[in-house]
């Protein structure tokens, strides 16, 4: 029995359309098998640069300028400037920071700069200061990407808004798991060393999880206020 051209015609149309579904089908498999290979491959590898933030736009990665620098002023009693000649930190600003809505510790919005949280300590005035900076940004190191290489007798200064500069020696310097790193905020909100003014800073640090999209470690550098 002979087919019809019409019915010819509806069959090769059907075939050609069932073709073309499988290979649509193939396809969504390899990119979705691929998707899920590659986020698992990056789960716990190092990144590059930084931190990924959730609005990319709220960061600044460009360097204040000197003149910047010079202009930037707070009250006679607050921290202003922070100096760590190891890393090449000089003078960056410190902006008073609180927490945000989650109760998360804030950051400035600029990478070279560093947040200072109101409510710890003030330079001179013996209690502990809290200090907070930024790995980087999206493309480049912040402030603090290369805080874990501080050793312990490394000098920290902080100038303060009536120009007098305080000298903190380090004294200890840990990486502590970002599950385990409230908790031992605690800890990095008292001196080392009882009775001794101290200032901790704080940065993210260790492996990148792609899944929660932060680094999965905070490094905490705790130093002394050195008696001249």
């Amino acid at each position: 029995m002979s087919l019809k051209i019409s019915g010819y015609k509806k069959i090769i149309k059907w075939a050609i359309w069932s073709v073309l579904g499988v290979l649509f089908l193939v396809f969504f498999i390899r990119v979705v098998t691929f998707e899920a290979n590659y986020y698992n491959e990056k789960e716990g590898s190092e990144r590059a640069v930084a931190e990924e933030v959730e609005d990319e736009e709220e960061l600044i990665e460009v360097a204040p300028t000197e003149e910047e620098v010079k202009e930037y002023t707070v009250a006679a009693d607050r921290p202003r400037y922070l100096t760590i000649e190891k890393l090449k930190v000089d003078k960056a600003r410190i902006l008073p920071v609180g927490v945000n809505a989650k109760g998360e510790l804030g950051t400035p919005n600029n990478i070279f700069d560093v947040g200072w949280y109101v409510e710890s300590g003030k330079p001179g005035q013996g209690g502990t200061l809290i200090i907070d900076g930024h790995n980087g940004g999206p493309h480049i190191n912040g402030v603090f990407k290369k805080l874990p290489e501080l050793k312990e007798g490394d000098i920290i200064k902080i100038e303060r808004g009536d120009g007098e500069v305080f000298k903190y020696k380090v004294v200890e310097n840990k990486e502590i798991s970002l599950d385990d790193s409230n908790a031992y905020m605690a800890v990095a909100a008292a001196s080392p060393v009882p009775g001794v003014e101290s200032v901790t800073l704080i940065t993210c640090t260790g492996e990148w999880s792609q899944t929660q999209k932060t680094y999965l470690s905070r490094q905490f550098t705790r130093a002394t206020l050195i008696e001249d």
